[in-house]
């Protein structure tokens, strides 16, 4: 009875590794997914920002679509008068006439639509991704740092952001997934370096301690 006994548990025993394994990965490959969709919103909220933005700085300018027509409207509703005034004028000239004042309107309101387009593309670069932010933060430190103190970090330096610990996190999880930021445990709390940053101070002074120790 023993003899039968052995090989079920060990049996047993596989499954239970190989299912905490796919669970493992199957959690990790979670955090990944939705560092990138953090990553994607994060993007897609600037995005309509900025177009908000754009939309009230092209009402307050008055260069918005529906202004063409009403643009042409003045000059439409004077045309009456001068035809009353001197019927006799050529109707090639009139055109003449409207087709230069129509040319000269477009051209003084293309410097103003430019601006817009132009401020766009600078809001656009000076705005960096949370995981172009984590990144460089990492890079800049010399010790590593948790989630916590990263979101910390993170948010005094850009107030204009809503950087959240919770997003922050996921982000790290996914950096650390791609191997492009690291993870280690100190008793139950999770730090975070960049992939080359230097070992904690603890380790390094004892490392600096050794070529003492051999000189003496």
């Amino acid at each position: 009875m023993p003899e039968s006994t052995t090989p079920t548990t060990e049996l047993a025993s596989q499954y239970m590794a190989q299912v905490t394994g796919d669970l493992e990965r199957n959690v990790k490959e979670q955090e990944r997914i939705g560092a990138e969709i953090a990553s994607l919103q994060e993007q897609l909220t600037a995005l309509q920002h900025d177009h908000t933005v754009l939309v009230n700085m092209q009402q307050a300018l008055g260069i918005a679509p529906a202004s063409a027509e009403p643009a042409l409207t003045p000059e439409s509703a004077a045309v009456p008068s001068p035809r009353q005034k001197s019927s006799a004028e050529p109707s090639g000239k009139r055109k003449a006439r409207k087709t230069t004042a129509a040319r000269e309107s477009r051209t003084a309101r293309k410097p103003a639509a430019q601006k817009p387009a132009k401020t766009a593309a600078t809001a656009k670069t000076t705005q960096p991704t949370l995981v172009a932010l984590i990144r460089r933060h990492l890079t800049d430190q010399s010790e590593p740092r948790s989630a916590a103190e990263i979101a910390t970090a993170l948010g005094q330096a850009h107030p204009e952001r809503d950087i959240k610990t919770k997003v922050v996190r996921v982000t790290l999880e996914g950096l650390v997934a791609k191997s492009q930021a690291q993870r280690t445990k100190q008793g139950t709390s999770v730090f975070y370096t960049a992939p080359d940053a230097p070992k904690p101070t603890a380790a390094a002074a004892q490392a600096e301690a050794q070529p003492e120790n051999s000189d003496s």
